[in-house]
């Protein structure tokens, strides 16, 4: 069916693509800046990834609350498909947060273990924002 004007959802699944891209080119740059030796430039841009995924992923839990309580469009595959995403990436999260807070502090130094943890969480992040991409926001644009 055509629509001449987006949905709600569709709305937010175009904004939170928008977010994965940032999100994904400041973590590139993260790694080049660290490459290059530019640390002082690292934790700016730690600082500036850490603003964006904690924007992102509240604005996601929020606008994912209120799809699951209120909205009687969403049928139970979907509901169901939101509901595991939201359980399995908890950790995920978790672990994100706590690295970006950990890492985005002044006196933190960023070293080799930093750089190690960082490829391995942004890999992990990569493979979730595909596969929320790819399953969850195919389905909402649905709707």
């Amino acid at each position: 069916m055509f629509r001449l004007f987006s949905s709600k959802n569709q709305k937010l699944v175009q904004a939170w693509q928008t977010d994965h891209e940032k999100i994904v080119s400041l973590a590139h740059k993260v790694i080049q800046s660290y490459e290059a030796g530019e640390l002082k430039k690292t934790k700016e841009l730690l600082k500036s990834l850490e603003d964006l995924a904690v924007d992102h992923v509240m604005h996601e839990d929020i606008e994912f609350y209120h799809l699951m309580k209120e909205d009687e469009h969403i049928d139970a595959q979907t509901e169901h498909m939101v509901t595991l995403f939201i359980q399995s990436f908890k950790k995920t999260k978790l672990a994100l947060m706590n690295f970006l807070k950990k890492y985005t502090q002044d006196d933190i130094v960023l070293d080799d273990q930093f750089f190690h943890e960082f490829k391995e969480l942004a890999e992990v992040l990569a493979k979730r924002i595909e596969f929320e991409e790819n399953n969850v926001y195919a389905k909402l644009k649905e709707h």
